[in-house]
């Protein structure tokens, strides 16, 4: 292989990319991917992103295909360095982030023969794809530069989808790995291909029949999951206001935050649905399922226990339930089946949607959020769910929030309430991790325009904590909100709360103290005493924009404590609102 042919097959790989709409490439340090690093850096088209650590890099262009929703490279050396992708790519998947993981490799010929930094690449991702290819030596024929042209145009195409998620483009290399500087004109490509996937989007007329069928339900519900089209909120508020229907939104829906119409929108069910009596009374008899399931347990049980209820899923895959409960399920692009449906039901006339039920919907959620509002206002102390809603309230219009997995995540959901600010909440949901957060966190934080935070418990952050490194290396200034509870709190929720292993096996308490490795990274330090104190330091650093950690120190056992008095509270005035409306027998 020569450094022409080199030159010339990447070549176009690369301008490809750059036709194809990829705008910014992270790069790890290695020798056997220096024809793709370099040619990638000679290009004007692409910004770069260098990165140490490859499993850093990984979830740092998660967050940012994230957050641009466009696929975002990410390019590695071969060997264990390709290996440490796969937490990224398994979330990209599960999560659909168009994310392309080009990794460089040994030739052939030279793998399972002993030859060092060499492993078995190839489907070194698994099933955690939407394409994949094990690409030819470099050639400098015309069938070769073709395919290469062909290999990027497909990649964006397949990462883009839908359904979004990552593609692995694996490129073996023999020496040279120098490209030439000067690059030879090539024949035969007289014009750039792009390809294009388009998502499914029914009409009014396709969904005639299934706006009949809802049309006619009393008690309905719409349940939103996870989501990143920013068109997607208003065509979820119109088709509520269409049906009559209560808004059940998880806080990554983007639902929840937004100029769009609110008045159906629910953002304080999850204290609700803890209570089984409550959940029972509030028998719904159809469910239209949007995207992946929100985040809480509560919610899945309730859906599980109202099982013969007419249940509805909608999802870019197609089948999103893990249930099997399902009378219908729609593969299609959300937004655009919201927008049909509501359309689809309008042109019906009234529908049979039943007042008290929405009524008594929207009045449970504003009862449960002023009893929370008024029950954390009355804690002096600092404690988890209340420094959540703080910095919730805290952000600016056009602000973003990363919120970590385990705790902040479920908080953020109970405490973090609703308005029409545009806030952009973000989250790994996909497989749900704890890892990789921080790095997630800063690849949004270097595309959004506008401040972003990250709400993050310890261990998480413990566990992605050289991913801090980007923050002086590209001059990011996220706020980091620190909930240090020394270990994992949300294992005192669950059953194995009580057993007598419960500190060493699960709890795991660590005894690290963060300021140092704020130091460290060149990041500002806070440990708040109080909530004036908290709200100062929050605020200072969103108008500072300045690289800071704001670390709220908690007791595990008082947070599980608190958590159960506030779900109590909630408990105690829901079911009298109930009662008094005669709806405690369901």
């Amino acid at each position: 292989m020569t450094a022409e042919a080199l030159t010339a097959f990447v070549g176009v790989f690369v301008d490809a990319l750059a036709t194809a709409g990829v705008r910014h490439v992270c790069i790890c340090p290695g020798s056997r991917s220096a024809p793709l690093a370099l040619l990638l850096a000679r290009h004007s088209a692409f910004r770069l992103w260098t990165h140490l650590d490859e499993r850093s890099a990984g979830f740092f262009a998660l967050g940012m295909a994230r957050a641009l929703r466009q696929p975002v490279a990410v390019v590695v050396t071969s060997g264990t360095a390709a290996a440490n992708l796969l937490p990224a790519a398994v979330e990209a998947f599960h999560s659909r982030a168009p994310l392309l993981l080009l990794t460089a490799d040994r030739p052939p010929q030279v793998r399972d023969a002993g030859a060092l930094q060499t492993i078995a690449q190839p489907g070194l991702y698994g099933r955690h794809l939407r394409w994949q290819a094990d690409v030819p030596l470099p050639e400098a024929s015309v069938e070769a530069v073709r395919h290469a042209r062909a290999l990027a145009s497909r990649a964006v195409a397949a990462a883009k989808g839908p359904p979004a998620g990552p593609v692995h483009l694996n490129f073996p290399f023999r020496e040279p790995l120098l490209p030439a500087r000067a690059r030879a004109p090539v024949e035969a490509l007289p014009w750039p291909v792009a390809v294009s996937v388009a998502p499914r989007r029914p009409t009014p007329a396709e969904l005639a029949p299934l706006a009949r069928e809802l049309a006619r339900v009393r008690r309905g519900l719409v349940v939103c999951g996870p989501q990143g089209d920013p068109a997607f909120p208003a065509a979820v508020a119109d088709l509520a206001e269409a049906l009559g229907w209560p808004v059940l939104a998880d806080p990554l829906s983007q639902v929840r935050w937004g100029p769009h119409r609110r008045r159906l929108v629910l953002d304080c069910y999850l204290p609700l649905l803890q209570d089984e009596a409550i959940a029972r009374a509030l028998a719904p008899q159809a469910v239209l399922r949007l995207g992946a399931l929100p985040t809480p347990r509560p919610v899945h049980a309730y859906l599980a226990a109202h099982a013969c209820a007419l249940q509805v899923t909608v999802d870019e895959e197609g089948w999103a339930a893990p249930s099997f409960d399902v009378a219908a399920a729609f593969q299609a692009d959300l937004t655009a089946f919201c927008q049909a449906l509501a359309e689809a039901v309008r042109a019906l006339g009234a529908t049979d949607g039943d007042p008290a039920w929405t009524g008594t919907w929207l009045s449970l959620d504003r009862l449960a959020r002023r009893t929370l509002d008024d029950a954390l206002d009355a804690e002096d102390a600092l404690n988890e769910p209340r420094a959540l809603r703080d910095l919730a309230r805290a952000l600016p219009d056009g602000a973003a929030l990363l919120v970590g997995n385990s705790m902040p995540v479920r908080d953020l959901d109970a405490f973090g309430g609703g308005d029409g600010r545009r806030l952009l909440v973000l989250g790994n949901r996909g497989a749900s991790g704890i890892d990789g957060v921080v790095s997630t966190a800063l690849g949004a934080c270097a595309v959004h325009d506008g401040p972003l935070a990250l709400a993050v418990g310890d261990t998480s952050f413990y566990h992605d904590l050289n991913g801090l490194l980007a923050v002086r290396r590209h001059g990011l200034a996220p706020l980091v909100l620190l909930l240090h509870n020394d270990g994992g709190a949300i294992f005192h929720f669950l059953p194995q709360a009580g057993e007598e292993e419960f500190e060493a096996l699960f709890a795991m308490p660590h005894g690290l103290d963060f300021r140092p490795a704020a130091e460290m990274f060149g990041l500002a330090f806070h440990q708040p005493s109080d909530w004036p104190s908290f709200r100062r330091t929050v605020r200072d650093a969103l108008c500072r924009r300045e690289a800071t950690i704001v670390q709220v120190r908690s007791d595990r056992r008082a947070n599980a404590d608190l958590h159960r008095r506030l779900w109590q509270a909630v408990s105690q005035r829901a079911r009298r609102l109930l009662e008094e409306r005669g709806w405690a027998d369901g």
